[in-house]
């Protein structure tokens, strides 16, 4: 049985959400001095070799990779680590951060139909409302766009940023089929299949990148070890801790923190109709978790 959260889960729970919410403001910043092909590539790179010192330090080794192992580990890394980076790198160019961060919001809202129908978890009518409700809200945040398809590279922009967390959303239904592995060997395994996909690539259209002195390198070794590595040990410690309900909390957190980064520190103009998708993102997650939800308020 897992234990109620302590002091120190609320407050690991807390730093999550500023991290991963702050984690599209620092694309935005990387992407001034560097392509995003090399973005993502860097990103992915860095953070699996900071999994890897993370394994060394806890006396970690490789799985041994079975077929079936090997399989999974290589679609998970795809599109939990390659595709996804590079299509919100890409994306980014186009469209606010804050525009990523709600979109992310969402991935919840694609696990429901996806393990529905590929996994073992139906779509109960609840969970059905939580998906209308939801994809309204990410119909209202990529309307526009839609409406001027072929009018320019923000609206293919948007839709890479909503296809990223489609991405997300296939990788933890394939993550839920893995066989069993230790989440933290698994994670550095699927960043080396993203980092082994994308360097290639990198190189040979970008070239090999040259420190450009300025936010954007730091921006890039942030986001390689922070968001990647070092929240990647703390999100495990505290689903260890507390659970994996009370990980979903971060869920509601990375939106706002994306658009009060974006707002704050880019000076980012948020139309109306991004506090309107949110709004609705956050009502359609809250209805799909409500029964979760509401044991864990009641253990407080």
């Amino acid at each position: 049985m897992v234990a109620q959260p302590t002091f120190k889960d609320w407050t690991s729970i807390a730093l999550l959400g500023l991290v991963w919410g702050g984690t599209f403001m620092v694309i935005a910043i990387a992407l001034e001095d560097y392509p995003p092909l090399t973005v993502a590539c860097a990103r992915t790179l860095l953070g699996a070799i900071g999994l890897y010192a993370l394994m060394i330090l806890t006396g970690r080794k490789f799985e041994r990779l079975s077929g079936a192992l090997l399989r999974s580990t290589i679609l998970i890394g795809l599109f939990s680590t390659a595709l996804p980076f590079l299509l919100l790198s890409w994306g980014m160019q186009h469209v606010p951060s804050a525009f990523a961060g709600v979109s992310m919001a969402s991935v919840p809202l694609f696990i429901l139909p996806l393990a529905h129908f590929f996994s073992d978890e139906k779509l109960i009518l609840r969970k059905l409302i939580a998906v209308l409700v939801g994809f309204s809200g990410a119909l209202i945040l990529i309307g526009p766009g839609l409406a001027q398809l072929g009018q320019g590279a923000e609206p293919i922009a948007q839709i890479a940023c909503i296809s990223a967390a489609l991405c997300y959303a296939v990788s933890s239904v394939l993550t839920r089929q893995c066989p069993p592995a230790d989440p933290l060997t698994l994670s550095t395994m699927t960043l080396i299949v993203g980092a082994i996909a994308l360097v290639p690539p990198t190189l040979l259209i970008d070239g090999v990148p040259e420190w450009s002195g300025s936010g954007s390198g730091y921006a890039i070794l942030f986001l390689g070890l922070v968001p990647t590595a070092a929240a990647t040990l703390l999100r495990i410690q505290v689903i260890r801790s507390a659970g994996s309900v009370f990980m979903t909390l971060v869920n509601y957190q990375v939106p706002i923190w994306s658009m009060v980064f974006g707002a704050v520190v880019l000076s980012e103009h948020l139309p109306f109709r991004f506090f309107i998708a949110l709004a609705l993102v956050l009502i359609g997650l809250a209805i799909s978790q409500w029964n979760s939800l509401r044991k864990l308020l009641k253990g407080l």
